[in-house]
């Protein structure tokens, strides 16, 4: 597999003995409005209705005012922007204009690099034509499309507002503005799915030539609609061995494609592997703004409120603080768990030698040990020069991840 080189190398550095953390270079940009809430879904967002837009929403418009005050207050550490994502919710419900205003504070206050990638989640039958174009010139230049199936009846089990007609205009119109980069998600493990037919959705998906592809497994969460129908592995629900069929078949038909299997749930072609969470697999620091959003800056983690009313609270405190978070910096245990839970997902592993130096050898060996058996099982390798790269194996490693990860946190769980 090819594995591109990434512009974000390791953030962190020993400098003298001490920790180096370097400025985050990424954004995450959280738009919690949807027409309605899937019945998968339990993401911090914000029912807005079926007609709501955001040229015609003053509650949409008010929200946009306090994340744009929220990135005025927030402190520059020093490095323009190479990556914004605007995730959500339904981030192509809001306006053009509203789209701008937030770009044109983000630039202001941090600087956004001419040449950086910039995407936008959308839903198919929440844009047209006309706002791609608008979209394209404000710099957006990567779309990640929420189709997540190819059939009406899979789509209207889910909860979604679109249809497989809303799918074929949406792609049209991104192939006929010229987006240069985009994505499409799909979703494996849906109610009264089965192999074949997933099997013609990953072959529907390869004939639209998206350049990435996002496959994620229903996880059927609490509080959700789909937690209160259905049981796991139950039917309609595919078995737990269906679904890792579904894993296999995925894996086999997209690489087979000339798609890289460069993240457990995500595939691209060449050139084409998504620069912003690339930072969160690889453990650096990203700024987060808007109701739910985490971020990860100056060694903190902190992940703001989920209702929009406590957002709202907590957004008066911030601004008063002048953009000073008062949260505990994150520990070495910690780190060296998220570095591990983060870059063990990615296909080209973690650096052993990295880990020494970041943490120390003592650490490496009690992990190697841990992960002894899986790589006689055959869930995990270790190669790369002198065989200081451990990574999972594509596809069983990646499939059986949760379990190593698992263990990974039970041993090491401890202050």
């Amino acid at each position: 597999m090819t594995v591109l080189n990434s512009p974000f190398e390791s953030p962190i550095a020993a400098v003298s003995g001490e920790r180096k953390i370097d400025a985050p270079q990424v954004a995450y940009v959280h738009i919690p409005f949807c027409r309605r809430r899937c019945f998968y879904c339990d993401f911090p967002i914000s029912v807005a209705g079926d007609r709501a837009r955001g040229e015609t929403s003053p509650r949409m418009q008010s929200y946009i005012e306090s994340l744009c005050q929220e990135i005025e207050v927030t402190p520059n550490l020093g490095a323009p922007l190479r990556t914004v994502f605007f995730g959500g919710g339904t981030p192509s419900l809001l306006s053009v204009a509203q789209v701008e205003q937030i770009l044109t504070t983000v630039d202001a206050r941090f600087g956004v690099d001419p040449d950086a990638e910039i995407s936008m989640e959308m839903d198919p039958g929440t844009f047209d034509r006309t706002a791609l174009e608008s979209l394209r010139k404000l710099g957006i230049n990567r779309v990640s499309l929420g189709v997540q199936s190819f059939t009406d009846e899979q789509l209207e089990a889910c909860g979604r507002t679109h249809r497989l007609v809303d799918v074929h205009q949406a792609i049209e119109d991104l192939q006929a503005v010229g987006m240069p980069a985009w994505s499409l998600d799909l979703i494996s493990g849906l109610p009264h799915q089965t192999i074949s037919n997933w099997q013609i959705a990953l072959e529907t998906a390869i004939a639209f030539g998206p350049q990435h592809l996002s496959i994620y497994d229903l996880t059927v969460e609490p509080n959700t609609v789909f937690h209160r129908r259905y049981t796991a592995g139950e039917s309609p629900l595919p078995t737990d061995d269906q679904t890792a069929e579904m894993y296999r078949l995925a894996q086999a038909v997209l690489t087979q494609a000339g798609y890289d299997h460069y993240e457990v749930s995500n595939y691209a072609r060449p050139g084409y592997q998504c620069q912003h969470n690339r930072v969160y697999w690889q453990n650096q620091p990203f700024y987060g703004f808007g109701m739910g959003a985490a971020s990860y800056t100056q060694g903190q983690r902190f992940q703001r409120p989920r209702t929009t009313h406590d957002y709202t609270d907590w957004l008066q405190t911030y601004a008063a603080a002048a953009g000073q978070l008062d949260v505990e910096p994150i520990t070495e245990r910690d780190r060296w768990l998220d570095r591990l839970m983060m870059g063990l997902r990615l296909a080209e592993g973690v650096s052993l030698k990295q880990l020494v130096e970041e943490f120390s050898e003592e650490r490496v060996e009690q992990l190697q040990k841990c992960l002894h058996p899986y790589r006689q099982q055959g869930w995990v390798a270790q190669d790369g020069e002198q065989s200081t790269v451990v990574r999972f194996t594509d596809p069983e490693g990646f499939l059986f991840s949760n379990v190593v990860l698992i263990k990974l946190f039970e041993t090491f769980d401890t202050p």
